[in-house]
């Protein structure tokens, strides 16, 4: 019996930690956890849970992700910068793609892939990315998830601030005290993203 090898990727970003597990092109384990600033205990559950479920296979790693630098000479991995992951994985299995957008947890990303391959990051503040969607949802008493449902029903938009999460709080607590709904003011974080 022949023996192939998956390939396992892990992601370390600001909040979170990703784990795919791939074999022959399809996805056999996949995690995804906050880490809560504790990066070592939040991988070693990771890599637990992947061992639990997966058994004693062979796999080739390779780590990315703003946090994963550290963990890639602490584990003896090769690492890859995350724009330059996500753009070779856009590139090969969805080629047809014009433009990937990437919203990590502190920081977002854009990569045009027509003419020229151009990317484009924000600077200066966390608006439009992980983060900013999770102090959003929080204002309305859900989770990313319970936005995506809650705006699935919205009949009106606001303009909310995208370029800092401090102003558009400043936006959306006016509408939750006026009445807002809040199908509306989910509808209306995505818009401004």
């Amino acid at each position: 019996m022949k023996t192939t090898t998956s390939k396992m990727g892990l992601d370390i970003g600001s909040t979170t930690v990703k784990c795919t597990v791939m074999n022959q092109g399809n996805v056999i384990f996949s995690y995804y956890e906050r880490h809560m600033s504790d990066i070592t205990e939040a991988v070693a559950t990771m890599l637990k849970a992947a061992y639990d479920e997966l058994g004693d296979i062979n796999v080739t790693v390779c780590v990315t992700g703003s946090g994963g630098m550290s963990v890639s000479k602490w584990l003896g991995l090769p690492f890859v910068q995350e724009v330059i992951a996500a753009s070779t994985a856009v590139k090969e299995l969805i080629p047809q793609t014009d433009v990937a957008i990437e919203l990590g947890g502190e920081d977002a990303k854009i990569t045009y892939f027509s003419g020229s391959t151009e990317q484009r990051m924000n600077g200066t503040c966390a608006g439009g990315t992980g983060a900013f969607i999770d102090q959003m949802a929080s204002l309305l008493q859900t989770d990313a998830l319970g936005l995506n449902d809650l705006a699935a029903g919205a009949t009106n938009v606001y303009d909310i601030a995208a370029r800092c999460g401090v102003f558009a709080k400043s936006d959306i607590q006016p509408l939750i005290n006026e009445g807002a709904a809040r199908e509306d003011i989910a509808a209306s974080v995505f818009q401004a993203v």
